[in-house]
């Protein structure tokens, strides 16, 4: 939307004051763009993403996730595959 938001900044403030690394936070992004991009072709449109507590729940299952470094790599190549196929 161009701007960060107050209730964003304190979100990302809280985040780090867990002590969440940034990588978590990255891949958890990730996980959530690759599971909006790749599903199934006649599903309903999703709604815009408006802020970052969207990402919570992910970004607590990624800090949970015993996943190799790999397997984030594999989806960010899945995300740009699915973009460029558009």
């Amino acid at each position: 939307m161009g701007t960060v938001r107050l209730p964003d900044r304190l979100l990302a403030e809280q985040l780090h004051q867990r002590g969440v690394p940034l990588a978590v936070v990255e891949n958890a992004l990730v996980l959530a763009a690759a599971r909006r991009l790749i599903r199934a072709t006649d599903a309903a449109p999703l709604s815009t993403i408006r802020s970052l507590a969207y990402f919570l729940p992910v970004i607590d299952e990624v800090l949970h996730l015993p996943v190799n470094p790999d397997y984030f790599r594999y989806l960010r190549h899945k995300i740009g595959r699915a973009i460029l196929t558009r």
